[in-house]
This record gives C-alpha cells, sequence and structure tokens, in this order.
C-alpha cells in the first residue's frame, strides 16, 4: 500500500507539473495569436476571401493557400465558411486548398508553435502547410471537373477597395473592443473545452508513455507515420489544442516528423470534415483531399526527420529547460486558466 500511494503520488507530480510546463510553453503565444487573429478579423473582410478564389485556376488556388494562412479557422469552424464559398460561386480546386491550408496554419497557430517548438519548426509547418494545399487544388484542376457557376458577383461586381474592409456602422463597437470580443468571446471560448482536454491528456501521455513505446516507433519512422494518421484522422483536434499532443510525442522521445505528421494530419482531417467535403464536393474531390493531407504529411514528416535533424535536434531539450520559463509565461498561463475558468463554469 506504501509502495502503491508513493507510485500514485510521483505520477500526480509529474502530471501536475506537465501541465503546468505545457501552458507554460505555450499560453502567451496563444493569447498574442488570438488578438493578432482578432486584428486580422476586423481588417480582412469574408467578401475579400470570396472575391479572390472564385475561379478556377492557378491564381485562385495560390490565393486561396495563402489566405488560408492567417485565418484562425479550426477544421469545423472552416466548413461553414467553405459553404457559404462554395454557394458564392468559389471553384472546387481553391475550395480544397483552402480547406487544408487554413485549419493546419493560423495566426494564432503559428504563434504557439513557435513558442513550443521554435522557429525552424514553425516556418517548416506552414511552408509544408501551403505545398499539401496546393498539391490538392492542384490536383483538383487536374482531375475535377468543374460545373459551370454563377457570377460570383451576381449581377453587378462592387468596386474594390483596400482589403474590402468592413463597413463600421455608427452603433458597431469600438475597433479594440471588437478585436478582444472575437479573440476571446468567439476564439478562445470556441476552443477552451478541447484546448484544456489537448493539454490534460498531452500531460496525462507524457507521464505514462514508456521509452521503450517511443523506441519502437523512432526505430520505425514509416510506422509511426502511420500509426499517427490513423489516430488523428478521424478525431477532431484544432491546430492549437494538437500542439500539446505534439509535445508529448516529441518529450517521450518520438522523432519530431510523428509530431508533425500528428500536427498536420489531425488539424486537417476529421470525420465531420470527411462528410462535408464528400457532400459538398463530390467523393473525387473527398479521396484527392484525403490523399493530398497523408501523402503530404508523410512526405514532409519523412524530409524533417531526414534533411533536418540538425536543425531540430534540440528542440527536446529546449522544452525540458525549465529555465526558459519567464514571468511572462507564468503570468500567461494563469490568465489563461481564469479564461479557461470564465468560459467553461460558466453556465
Amino acid at each position: 500500500m506504501i509502495i502503491d500511494l508513493g507510485l500514485n503520488v510521483d505520477f500526480l507530480y509529474s502530471f501536475l507539473q506537465n501541465i503546468w510546463h505545457f501552458t507554460n510553453l505555450i499560453s502567451f503565444y496563444i493569447l498574442f495569436g488570438l488578438l493578432f487573429a482578432g486584428v486580422i478579423k476586423q481588417i480582412i473582410s469574408d467578401d475579400y476571401i470570396k472575391k479572390h478564389i472564385g475561379k478556377d485556376s492557378f491564381s485562385s488556388v495560390i490565393k486561396a493557400a495563402i489566405l488560408g494562412i492567417p485565418l484562425p479557422l479550426c477544421s469545423c469552424s472552416v466548413i461553414p465558411f467553405a459553404s457559404s464559398l462554395q454557394k458564392s460561386g468559389a471553384s472546387k480546386s481553391a475550395l480544397q486548398t483552402f480547406l487544408i491550408a487554413t485549419p493546419i496554419t493560423g495566426v494564432d497557430s503559428i504563434m504557439a508553435t513557435y513558442g513550443a517548438f521554435g522557429w525552424f519548426f514553425t516556418l517548416y509547418r506552414v511552408i509544408s502547410s501551403v505545398c499539401i494545399s496546393l498539391l490538392a487544388g492542384f490536383l483538383s484542376m487536374l482531375f475535377v471537373k468543374e460545373k459551370p457557376i454563377t457570377s460570383l458577383w451576381g449581377v453587378a461586381k462592387p468596386k474594390a477597395t483596400p482589403l474590402l474592409l468592413k463597413q463600421i456602422t455608427p452603433h458597431q463597437k469600438p475597433f479594440v473592443k471588437r478585436v478582444f470580443s472575437y479573440a476571446f468571446d468567439m476564439l478562445f471560448k470556441g476552443i477552451a473545452k478541447s484546448l484544456l482536454i489537448g493539454i490534460v491528456l498531452g500531460a496525462f501521455f507524457a507521464s505514462i508513455i514508456p521509452k521503450e513505446f517511443s523506441d519502437f516507433f523512432t526505430d520505425n519512422l514509416l510506422l509511426s507515420y502511420l500509426f499517427l494518421i490513423l489516430i488523428s484522422a478521424p478525431m477532431y483536434v484544432c491546430a492549437l489544442t494538437s500542439l500539446p499532443i505534439g509535445l508529448t510525442l516529441i518529450l517521450t522521445g518520438f522523432s519530431p516528423g510523428s509530431a508533425f505528421v500528428f500536427l498536420s494530419a489531425g488539424p486537417a482531417t476529421n470525420l465531420v470534415t470527411i462528410s462535408v467535403v464528400k457532400n459538398i464536393l463530390g467523393p473525387k474531390s473527398l479521396f484527392i483531399y484525403l490523399f493530398s493531407v497523408i501523402f503530404g504529411s508523410v512526405f514532409f514528416a519523412y524530409m524533417l526527420d531526414l534533411l533536418f535533424f540538425e536543425n531540430i535536434k534540440d528542440i527536446k531539450n529546449s522544452m525540458i529547460e525549465e529555465e526558459n520559463i519567464s514571468y511572462l509565461d507564468m503570468f500567461s498561463s494563469l490568465l489563461m486558466f481564469g479564461l479557461f475558468a470564465r468560459y467553461l463554469l460558466k453556465r
């Protein structure tokens, strides 16, 4: 009984320590990223996006990838917007690209990835997500026939304005208030539950996964990639909530490429997204979508482990070092836990 109690105490201490450590690594960058996302939301209108991805052309596909990078939409919240784009006349190829590029990245996720994994991994994640989304878009252009669509703007096309800024009505809230409202009352509130679950699960697995388990997958990279795709593809994890689990994979000995697979395939796919893509784009588009995400994730994961290991070999050590945690990180963690309490305990 004494031994069991000791083991339970050790596990509880490790579990709580991992929760605190994971939160310190990402909290500041998540909060800052959410605010930045709020600014982008107020600057770039939905109509501006619809205008630029309406044609079935290479330029529309490229624009869809670029526009999808900063938008803070997860794999489920991007679906209503994609449906709106389709009704406005957006091409299937551009929609394919947008549906992949948007949930994998997002300005909030980019910031948090930098805080947890460093600049090289973050840059690699952004570039690879663009490449994966472009692959889907270009394959769609080659193999999926477009039905004739009506004009994107109906009868008359509106005059272009810089970034198509949203019209401000006399009764609209001030800019800063709208930024904070969107960042926290909309975005953070929407991901609070899944983000907290991600942190708790990440800390739990980091406390129980034996070294032998990760060693086996490190010695069998392809098997590791496929294993993580099978886990991540059906389940719903947004780009932010996948980060704690990605951290766990690195800290427990998995290769950076294995973590990359989870961070790439997880946010881009889930059962809801798969069903919606099939319904609005068709079975052939769904095959292209899944092929692009799975093949692209595995390919870039292997390149990361094979060619860029020297750039990321110290990533685990930088995560473990407690001296890297600042007072600002700890304050941000306390603030984020306060936000969890506000949005999850509020009835």
